[in-house]
């Protein structure tokens, strides 16, 4: 079975978002630097953590808000955030609205969500994509690694990406790297 990884880019303080995030400003306010290490500021390795990712996707579950924000124009175009591969999208309601077949829209909870990724992965990976999803799936064992890619900065307020769980898991590191842009940390979680 495909292993589950949540990937984030965080800031010191614990936020993925700023605050005010909306499809206009999908990273919320004082955040747009925690994905400069995909960017112009990336080094050879930040690049090759990058490949590394985009070779090893076989599927991403996401919550319907980080679906919204980064959509169609403007956002990933008819793709999703790692192009046609197939992203299954955790909503209460399905969109009466049709959509680019890569997505796949999940009514009954983040389990089945991940479950079906598992299914269309193969034997690649499935990464979550965004805070809440992690936050479901992680209490309930359902995430095998965290990548962790720690900003230099300081936002205050918006998502914080571990605010709210008390779940008691313990993590054990497997990589750590740092480059001017971010630091880069993988964790194993273990049950």
């Amino acid at each position: 079975m495909a292993l589950v990884v949540a990937d984030m880019s965080i800031s010191l303080d614990g936020y993925v978002t700023g605050p005010k995030d909306s499809r206009e400003n999908p990273f919320g306010d004082g955040a747009g630097m925690l994905h400069d290490w995909l960017g112009d500021a990336a080094t050879d390795e930040d690049r090759a953590i990058l490949q590394q990712f985009m070779d090893g996707v076989g599927a991403v579950v996401m919550g319907r808000t980080s679906f919204e924000k980064n959509e169609g124009d403007g956002g990933w175009g008819d793709a999703g955030p790692a192009g046609d591969v197939p992203c299954l999208v955790v909503t209460h309601h399905a969109p009466t609205r049709s959509y680019p077949s890569v997505f796949t829209f999940v009514t009954d909870g983040v389990a089945s969500a991940i479950e079906q990724a598992q299914r269309a992965a193969g034997n690649k990976l499935v990464y979550l994509f965004g805070a809440t999803v992690m936050q479901q799936a992680l209490p309930v064992g359902l995430v095998d690694e965290i990548h962790l890619h720690v900003v230099a900065s300081l936002i205050g307020a918006g998502t914080p990406l571990f605010g709210t769980l008390d779940t008691g898991i313990t993590l054990e590191r497997t990589h750590a790297s740092t480059t001017p842009a971010a630091t880069h940390l993988k964790f194993r979680v273990l049950r």
